[in-house]
């Protein structure tokens, strides 16, 4: 697997990509109408892709397949992690962290029920729950800080 910097091509796949995983993998946590909001049509992703052009947005690949991605702001808020639905638990959302954290004193992110115990793992401690609205749905989430004294 390599990471490597997100470009507008990229656009098509990560948009599949982030389609299918919170479909798949999310359904744990949320319902099928809380998820439909979540991903209504392409446009859910599109409306974002100015941001993961601005943002640090970066790409795992591994045997020429997009495994995952993630963006962070200048801010340091770990905005959007996603890992491919077949390709769970082998270390992409880590080493993409690993790679977006770097420079940064404090990352915060608002991650979905699901990615709680990851975001916890690395280090991350709830600073709130919230719940925010799609499409008239509501969804939870959590905020989450991180103090990253390894900069």
């Amino acid at each position: 697997m390599f990471i490597r910097q997100y470009q507008s091509e990229d656009f098509e796949l990560v948009s599949q990509l982030f389609y299918s995983t919170v479909n798949c993998i999310n359904a744990k946590h949320y319902s099928p109408k809380q998820l439909d909001a979540w991903t209504r049509n392409s446009d859910c992703l599109r409306i974002r892709q100015n941001d993961l052009l601005k943002q640090r947005t970066l790409i795992a690949v591994k045997d020429g397949v997009i495994v995952g991605f993630g963006s962070i702001d200048n801010s340091g808020c770990l905005d959007l992690l996603f890992t491919h639905k077949d390709y769970q638990h082998q270390g992409i959302a880590t080493a993409l962290c690993n790679e977006l954290e770097k420079g940064y004193v404090q990352i915060k992110t608002f991650s979905s029920i699901t990615a709680k115990p990851f975001f916890i793992n690395r280090g991350y401690v709830v600073n709130k729950e919230h719940e925010v609205e799609r499409l008239s749905v509501k969804l939870k989430n959590f905020e989450k800080i991180k103090n990253n004294f390894t900069p």
